[in-house]
């Protein structure tokens, strides 16, 4: 059936229009100049996804933690890193092209293991737009995270 016989739903043609007027493109350059031991670029969010690349100098690893409400994938485009668990247990040593998956619930951290500052894609899943995403400390957190949300801890 083409498009000139196809009866239209009114009701679904909201929604396809509604959608497609959030649709829009996004780019990534490397910042010029790294303030901190992390910046993170934001490129694309919406309720269920976030999207940004994490530049990460020497100095700039994170802790042990976990995520509630979200998947994330990571992949390096810059750099190297290596993804620990419980007890340092490597669980990804990434180079330049390779990813890692970690489901809501992983306990990792990660550190840069390049003679670059690592460009580290990070795209974020959320299972369930309605509920809170946190990040949640297992191990102290560094004396960099300094911003309240990098600073919760599990009630245990």
């Amino acid at each position: 059936m083409n498009e000139a016989t196809k009866p239209i739903n009114p009701e679904k043609e909201k929604i396809h229009l509604e959608a497609e007027s959030r649709v829009h493109t996004f780019s990534y350059a490397s910042p010029s100049a790294i303030g901190r031991v992390k910046e993170m670029v934001n490129m694309v969010r919406t309720p269920n996804v976030r999207v940004q690349v994490q530049v990460v100098s020497e100095g700039g690893e994170n802790n042990l933690h976990y995520h509630t409400n979200s998947d994330g994938v990571w992949m390096v485009l810059k750099g190297a890193a290596k993804f620990y668990g419980p007890s340092d247990e490597i669980i990804g040593d990434l180079k330049e092209m390779d990813g890692i998956l970690l489901p809501g619930g992983t306990r990792y951290w990660f550190e840069t293991t390049g003679d670059v500052p690592l460009e580290i894609l990070h795209i974020t899943a959320v299972e369930n737009s309605k509920t809170k995403d946190q990040r949640i400390n297992v191990d102290k957190h560094k004396d960099w995270m300094t911003d309240a949300n990098l600073q919760v801890y599990d009630d245990k």
